[in-house]
């Protein structure tokens, strides 16, 4: 996996919205309002740190195939720690256990009917329950074909095999094996990138693998540094609290 595309495009988008609202286009007119009530900015309650030391959805089998998983997907090397290392099964572990792994984002009261890529995926599961079934599917699987769980299986046998997960050709009933692929390679991405507060991206490795500063108030000092590395400590939601 080439890490760095991964996130280029996320990150061309992020400086092209701020920019955006900080400059006015030319000749744009300048008005004041004045009178009315006062704006006032809600309170609301900082979101709370993760315990990486707290399990709070998977279990410790399922923490070892996710560990296995995640880190073939992002290993250690020359530009970072594995996703494990960085905090990833654990950013996992506390996403299926909230809002995101009951899918109540999601409509889930059918029909249900295949969908075009485009619309993504049209399963009545939840994130939550499709990892549950999935990684007991998989583990059923490597089992009686390579005799063995996935985790004990050589790092070139686990290569191939999530190769033909992603390319749809592992038999898998809890879902086809590529939207399951890429349920895993999301979820590996957000963890290695997200907010450390949420349990991934420990030290904020991945941020500083790409030059993303953080939590700043703003960028406009770094506006005008376009296609230059900006050599900044990043800033984390934790350190604001």
């Amino acid at each position: 996996m080439k890490r760095r595309a991964v996130i280029k495009a996320g990150l061309a988008l992020i400086v092209t919205t701020t920019a955006a609202s900080i400059y006015r286009p030319a000749g744009a007119a300048v008005r004041a309002f004045v009178g009315g009530a006062k704006w006032i900015a809600k309170e609301i309650a900082p979101p709370t740190p993760v315990d990486p030391k707290v399990r709070v959805f998977l279990s410790e089998r399922e923490v070892q195939q996710v560990t296995a998983i995640f880190d073939r997907l992002i290993p250690a090397d020359d530009l970072s720690i594995s996703a494990s290392e960085a905090g990833c099964v654990v950013f996992l572990d506390y996403q299926l256990a909230g809002d995101y792994g009951k899918a109540e984002w999601k409509y889930l009261s059918g029909p249900f009917h295949p969908g075009t890529p485009q619309q993504g995926s049209q399963s009545s599961l939840t994130p939550a329950q499709l990892y549950r079934k999935g990684l007991a599917e998989i583990d059923a699987y490597t089992r009686k074909s390579l005799g063995k769980p996935f985790e004990a299986l050589s790092a070139d046998q686990q290569d191939h095999f999530l190769e033909q997960m992603e390319a749809g050709k592992v038999p898998l009933t809890t879902a086809s094996s590529d939207s399951l692929f890429k349920q895993f390679l999301t979820n590996v991405q957000e963890g290695f990138l997200a907010d450390p507060i949420y349990g991934g991206n420990k030290d904020m490795v991945g941020w500083k693998m790409i030059g993303f500063p953080g939590a700043r108030y703003d960028y406009r000092d770094y506006v005008q540094m376009k296609g230059k590395r900006i050599d900044i400590q990043p800033v984390s939601i934790v350190g604001r609290l």
